[in-house]
């Protein structure tokens, strides 16, 4: 089967909507942003070509817009939109099988993030080391994933000036260019000033932009980027759960609530609109709160 870029899939199908089926032209841009934030998520796991995505990956996908505050009808728009694609592609032989033919959003809502335990976090956390540049950037980048549950588009943008150094905390842009003050605990400022003080000013070279993460090019992470330095990290540890820096937002919340911290609260540290989004999380802490029964009581 002849290699195509995911985008060059996407466009293929978008320019048939517009000639064969004749879509009117908001239609179509809603349908060009789900795929390409499909096609993100999609690369982000590794994958350079959508016609290898199976129904898993799409579950997590649209499991993830949910947990990124989607209405039920948006994450229903995207459904459709992911079917409409893959039934394009089995018309035109390009993929075997339709991946989303079976999936009912409805069974999707309320899919539990996947998490890491206390003890897992620390081991992923220390495990870029100490020993080179690169390292304790990594660690940087990981400690600040974990102390503040920023999602990675808001890491990825952070400058240098974000910090506040006196004040523990760091302006967040979400959504919309939508800033929020966003604590750090001290574990990961130290962990931060290591890097900003020893090698910031080393992967600077000749640059002077403000973006404080940045790669041995001088310059910022991409989304792609940042995942691959995760994974990496995440198979040092031989951790059989997968891992991805969404999943450090969903342990974030979840050790927050399970040490007492109440759901308004965690709902401004994450940037949710809609409090329901954050209450996911207490589902996910009922569940562990069962496993750890079942596992422990002699009578689970």
């Amino acid at each position: 089967m002849e290699f195509m870029k995911n985008g060059l899939l996407i466009d293929e199908y978008l320019n048939y909507l517009v000639v064969e089926k004749g879509v009117a032209r908001n239609t179509l841009e809603s349908y060009g942003r789900d795929l390409a934030a499909y096609g993100v998520f999609i690369e982000e796991r590794g994958f350079s070509d959508l016609r290898k995505a199976t129904s898993d990956h799409i579950v997590s996908f649209l499991g993830e817009q949910r947990m990124r505050g989607l209405s039920p009808s948006s994450v229903n728009r995207m459904l459709a939109s992911l079917k409409g694609f893959y039934r394009y592609l089995v018309g035109e032989r390009k993929v075997d099988v339709n991946p989303a033919v079976n999936i009912k959003v409805a069974k999707m809502w309320m899919r539990l993030p996947g998490i890491l335990s206390r003890e897992e976090m620390n081991r992923l956390i220390s495990a870029p080391g100490s020993g080179s540049p690169a390292a304790v950037r990594d660690t940087a980048i990981l400690e600040l994933l974990y102390a503040s549950g920023i999602r990675v588009s808001e890491l990825i943008s952070l400058r240098i000036n974000d910090i506040n150094w006196q004040g523990g905390y760091l302006v967040a842009r979400g959504k919309g260019r939508k800033e929020r003050i966003v604590p750090v605990g001290r574990t990961a400022l130290r962990s931060l000033s290591a890097y900003v003080d020893d090698v910031r000013p080393l992967l600077l070279k000749a640059s002077t932009t403000p973006t404080l993460f940045l790669n041995r090019s001088g310059t910022g992470f991409t989304r792609q980027g940042l995942w691959k330095t995760v994974r990496k990290h995440a198979r040092k540890t031989g951790l059989t759960k997968k891992v991805h820096p969404h999943t450090f937002r969903h342990s974030f919340a979840t050790h927050l609530l399970e040490g007492g911290a109440d759901l308004r609260s965690v709902q401004v540290m994450l940037g949710h609109a809609d409090i329901a989004t954050t209450e996911i999380y207490t589902h996910v802490t009922r569940e562990r709160l069962k496993d750890v029964h079942k596992k422990y009581h002699p009578r689970g």
